[in-house]
Parts: structure tokens; sequence; C-alpha cells
């Protein structure tokens, strides 16, 4: 594809609204409700969210997570405490996400701060994983280089044949949770005329306001 054909591409919203009686009063309400929503459409991954982190120097990256929790309290992801996004978020406690559900014309934005999990629940949810995944978390070196795909699997071979009963999470391994400074609802709207309803705590509570597309 030319790189002038992208600038043709584009297609109308036109499933549904967003008003403020249907955002109410309470972002994590609504948030469940979409990511419900997505479910029940079938959606792949509906928990997928594209996470943004800076280092100490202000240099952004980002990257798909699966989103894990969901409370008051804001967002949990898991990974690699010693990956790139483990130690960017160590310098650099801040991040935001996105939760893009493209057929119904959806996404949700969260930003605030971060703060890692507690161990408790870090081992609760690695104990619930797939065998599988728990080797692949205990054996890999996560973000480093490796020479080959082959060296890759051997390594995990070796943390598979060396496994024995029930894993321990790795203590390079575990949790963070994103804080709900704002959370932003976007429906897609005709004319680019989206709805953009943003939800931004304070003191007293949350205070919902539209936003301009």
């Amino acid at each position: 594809m030319e790189s002038s054909d992208l600038a043709a591409l584009r297609l109308e919203y036109t499933a549904r609204g967003l008003t403020e009686e249907d955002a109410g009063d309470d972002p994590l309400v609504l948030l469940r409700q979409w990511i419900s929503e997505a479910v029940a459409a079938g959606i792949d991954e509906p928990n997928a969210m594209a996470l943004a982190t800076a280092d100490n120097r202000g240099r952004p990256s980002v990257r798909i997570v699966l989103l894990k929790g969901l409370d008051l309290d804001g967002a949990v992801f898991y990974t690699n405490l010693a990956s790139r996004k483990g130690r960017e978020l160590s310098e650099n406690p801040w991040a935001s996400a996105v939760l893009l559900w493209r057929p119904l014309e959806r996404q949700v934005r969260i930003e605030g701060p971060v703060a890692p999990v507690s161990d408790d629940e870090a081992d609760r949810y690695f104990a619930s994983r797939p065998r599988g995944a728990q080797i692949g978390a205990a054996s890999s070196h996560q973000s480093e280089p490796i020479a080959s795909r082959e060296d890759l699997e051997r390594q995990y071979a070796e943390a598979e044949r060396a496994s024995v009963g029930d894993l321990t999470r790795p203590a390079s391994w575990g949790g963070f949770r994103l804080g709900f400074d704002s959370v932003e609802f976007w429906q897609g709207r005709p004319n680019r005329l989206h709805d953009r309803i943003r939800f931004v705590r304070g003191i007293a509570g949350w205070k919902r306001e539209r936003l301009q597309p």
C-alpha cells in the first residue's frame, strides 16, 4: 500500500452514542459494563490494553498487556519486574492505557499512578495460571536479548525439567495496579463528532465532563 492510500482510509461510526445518563456517575461501573458487552460480542481478548510507560528521561514506550483485575483502586496487569516496562515503572510510576473494542466502536483511556500489587495478590494470580505459562514466566528473562529461538526453547525445557510439584511465583515476576486519576470513555459517532466523556478523580469524588472530539 502506498503511503498516499493511508490518507484515504476512513470509516463512518454509526453504531450508537454515549449520553451522560448512560455514563452514570461511576466510571468503574461503566468500564465493567463495557468489558462485559465486549465479552458478549465475542471480541477476541477483550481485556487487551495498550500500556504506555516512560523512563526517567520521559522517553515513552508502549505495548499490549492483558487486564487481569479491576477494582476501586485501579486496573491490574502482570509482568516480569525486570522487563522494560517493569524497570520504567520503578523509575517513573505513572502510566496510561487504552482498551479498544473496534467492532463496538469504543475505546477507554485510563491514566494515573502505578503501584505494585501485594505479594499475596501476585501469588494468587500466578497460582491460577496454566502450568506452561508459569514455567514460561520463570524461564524467560523478559526484554533481554537471546541468540536464537532454539536457545529460548532450551531455556524453557530446562526450567520445565527442574519444575516439580506446585510452582512458586518467581521473585522477578509480579503485578502492577494502574490507578484511576482519569478514565475517558470514547464512543464513535458520525462525522467524527465522537462522544467523549471523561471522569476525573478529585477530593470529593468523581467529576464527569464531556470533551470535544
